[in-house]
């Protein structure tokens, strides 16, 4: 009788597992240099230090780590002149990832700060 609770504890513990891992898929330094530039824009004081990591587990936990990813090279790519980087200031699927960066980020400002 104890084995199918054995066996429930272990499928249970498996599945908690990956749910954690699917809303903690954020790479250690891509969290550490989004809270050092959030840092440099806020101030670096052991209270941004809190303020910018909550504010990196909000968007973690509202984006997923590829959408992230494709927003910031929307924003880095925006910034070159020229054709190339109007392709990337121009482009609905460049404008709707930045869109929910910004939306992650927002919401982020209202709970961490």
């Amino acid at each position: 009788m104890l084995r199918p609770i054995v066996a429930v504890l272990v499928l249970g513990g498996t599945a908690i597992g990956v749910r954690a891992q699917e809303t903690n898929d954020y790479p250690t330094s891509a969290r550490a240099e989004y809270v050092f530039g959030c840092m440099k824009a806020n101030g670096e004081s052991r209270q941004s230090i809190e303020q910018c990591s909550c504010s990196i587990d909000v968007v973690a936990s509202i984006i997923p780590y590829d959408r992230y990813v494709t927003a910031e090279t929307v924003l880095s790519m925006s910034q070159v002149r020229g054709n190339l980087g109007g392709q990337f200031r121009s482009s609905e699927q460049a404008a709707n990832a930045l869109s929910d960066l910004r939306r992650a980020q927002a919401e982020a400002e209202v709970r961490c700060f």
